[in-house]
């Protein structure tokens, strides 16, 4: 049977230039030319503003990780955190009236059950071989 290499470290980026990777280059390439046009096109102040907010931009989305992930990854799921939640909690309360209402709606008898479990007293030995049977994973059998 052949043998094959599995590749590894499959979520490390190729660096290019020294530790900047692929992506941050390319990133650094259109905030440099973000900034050129708009020396040619701002004046002093405005292309000031206009390339601090690209460079913060550039460090943020190119070189920060938070836990491990890229920041634009994070920014992601933080945006779809804050767009729908995952968890949705229903609580309703329903009164015993409103059971009685509806199964007589759908024509079923109405039942009176009392909630309370029986209770059955163990012995003591029991309980011991319950756990034991729990202990040893079911292969104790009694």
């Amino acid at each position: 049977m052949e043998q094959f290499v599995a590749p590894q470290f499959i979520d490390v980026e190729d660096k290019i230039i020294g530790p900047i990777t692929t992506r941050q280059f390319v990133m650094i390439i259109i905030g440099g030319i973000i900034c050129f046009v708009a020396q040619k096109l701002l004046d002093t102040i405005s292309f000031a503003i206009v390339s601090l907010l690209v460079v913060m931009a550039i460090i943020l989305f190119g070189f920060i990780k938070i836990n491990g992930r890229n920041f634009y990854d994070f920014a992601k799921s933080w945006m779809e955190v804050l767009r729908r939640p995952r968890v949705r909690v229903w609580y309703k309360q329903v009164s015993l009236a409103e059971v009685i209402s509806q199964r007589k709606k759908e024509n079923q008898p109405v039942v009176q059950t009392d909630f309370t479990p029986s209770r059955k007293t163990l012995l003591s030995k029991h309980l011991s071989e319950l756990s034991l049977i729990v202990d040893t994973g079911g292969r104790y059998k009694g």
